[in-house]
């Protein structure tokens, strides 16, 4: 009986399986792909590459085919999430093809259980949290985007804001086993199919980011509650943190910037409470016609809600932090050294 070929599809690992992929799409197309890739995993396969002979054209079929599955799978999750992605999969493949392409999927790429929560509706997580143990919902919150762990951290009651955020602020590595139970949980509670092993999660730079985008209401709660509780580390979050007065550490041009994207009655809501250094600084980088029509608003405005005034606060944050994303601004935090222009 002759011997199977080296290259036959259930003989190569996936390193050898990428590599035939990369050949197959041609030059300029891999050089694109791998510029997403980091430099140890460019390293593996292009050995892989420089290995390769006689491939079978069965085998290079082979894998190419189970390529365009994963990437088909792997789409219909970010669309829909796991349940979405079966239903389509298994209409179109049949239950145990879906099945066995979702599991490669999930090994191929170590879907997480707290990944997949991503795609869950945020008033479903909202009620599962509520019940969970305040250790798991941190871990949970840890894991998610920080705009979708703020919007359900400022949702639940107060008491549970506090436990959850100090647990996620003194939270350093979490063991698989721990991992593991939590993930079973979820697999019972929301229906889906969990892999992955996480370890290095939370701590007070996860808290920080997930406040920055949390309402004030929440954010003065959490913050207040974790002086209390541990001042340290509620001085550690707070440093990690960029919140409205922070405005004056700004570079002239970057308030400028801000000051262009902000209507002049959300500003002047917003400086309504505000120290007057920080009003100076607002002014001092607008044109001369706009700061009287600021000041004016200021002169007119009164009896504000303070809700009004937080949510005003929050506005020009959000607005703060996407131009810091999209690298128009420079936020200087914490110990971090002054940038010399």
């Amino acid at each position: 009986m002759a011997n199977p070929h080296p290259y036959s599809l259930n003989k190569i690992n996936s390193a050898q399986k990428a590599a035939i992929v990369f050949i197959a799409m041609g030059v300029q197309n891999a050089a694109q792909v791998m510029k997403n890739l980091s430099e140890q995993e460019v390293e593996k396969i292009t050995v892989e590459i420089a290995r390769l002979r006689d491939v079978p054209a069965e085998t290079i079929g082979g894998v190419i085919e189970e390529y365009y599955e994963m990437m088909m799978a792997n789409d219909y999750i970010v669309q829909g999430g796991i349940d979405y992605a079966k239903k389509v999969l298994e209409s179109a493949w049949g239950h145990k093809k879906a099945d066995n392409v979702l599991k490669r999927v999930e090994a191929a790429t170590e879907v997480s259980a707290f990944y997949l929560l991503q795609t869950v509706d945020d008033k479903q997580l909202l009620n599962f949290l509520q019940n969970e143990h305040p250790q798991t919902a941190a871990l949970i919150l840890a894991n998610l985007k920080s705009v979708q762990a703020a919007n359900i951290l400022s949702e639940l009651p107060q008491e549970n804001q506090t436990e959850i955020a100090y647990r996620l602020a003194t939270m350093e590595k979490t063991s698989p086993e721990l991992i593991e139970d939590i993930e079973a949980v979820l697999r019972d509670q929301i229906g889906t199919v969990f892999g992955g092993d996480l370890s290095n999660t939370g701590g007070a730079e996860a808290v920080a980011e997930i406040l920055n985008s949390t309402s004030r209401a929440a954010e003065k709660n959490i913050l207040d509650a974790l002086r209390e509780r541990d001042p340290e580390m509620a001085e550690e979050v707070t440093n990690l943190m960029f919140v409205f007065e922070d405005i004056l550490t700004l570079q002239d041009d970057a308030i400028q910037k801000v000051v262009k994207e902000i209507d002049s009655k959300t500003l002047a809501l917003a400086l309504k409470a505000t120290s007057g250094e920080l009003k100076e600084k607002i002014l001092n980088n607008m044109s001369e016609r706009a700061a009287e029509m600021l000041q004016d608003e200021l002169q007119y405005l009164k009896n504000v809600r303070v809700k009004d005034v937080e949510d005003s606060q929050k506005q020009i944050l959000d607005v703060v932090h996407n131009l810091e994303e999209s690298g128009e601004i420079v936020i200087t935090r914490g110990e971090e050294e002054e940038i010399i222009e």
